[in-house]
């Protein structure tokens, strides 16, 4: 964990798994839990730790794609897309983030 800190794109691996799992709470807990049995409070709780957590990912996903020349149209994109489907960080982490992290 502390060698993931000393990188962007380690940095941003966290980021992306704390926003990953975030946004399943939301989808998968918070949701229904207000839907379905008319208890709002975690939905009041999460929804604003879940999109600090976007806002955080999506600056740190431009950072990064500056730093490392990622190509828009090829990389960029397809990480930034990944945050707001289900699963979608997890799938980028293992196919883009983690290959280019030492």
């Amino acid at each position: 964990m502390i060698k993931l800190l000393q990188t962007k794109i380690g940095r941003l691996r966290i980021i992306a798994l704390l926003e990953g799992i975030s946004l399943l709470i939301l989808v998968f807990i918070a949701m229904p839990a207000k839907y379905y049995f008319d208890n709002p409070s975690i939905t009041k709780l999460m929804g604003p730790i879940h999109g600090a957590l976007f806002v955080f990912f999506t600056i740190n996903t431009l950072s990064v794609a500056i730093e490392q020349n990622w190509k828009f149209r090829q990389t960029t994109w397809k990480v930034l897309l990944a945050c707001i489907i289900p699963f979608g960080t997890f799938y980028i982490d293992r196919t883009i983030l983690k290959p280019q992290n030492p």
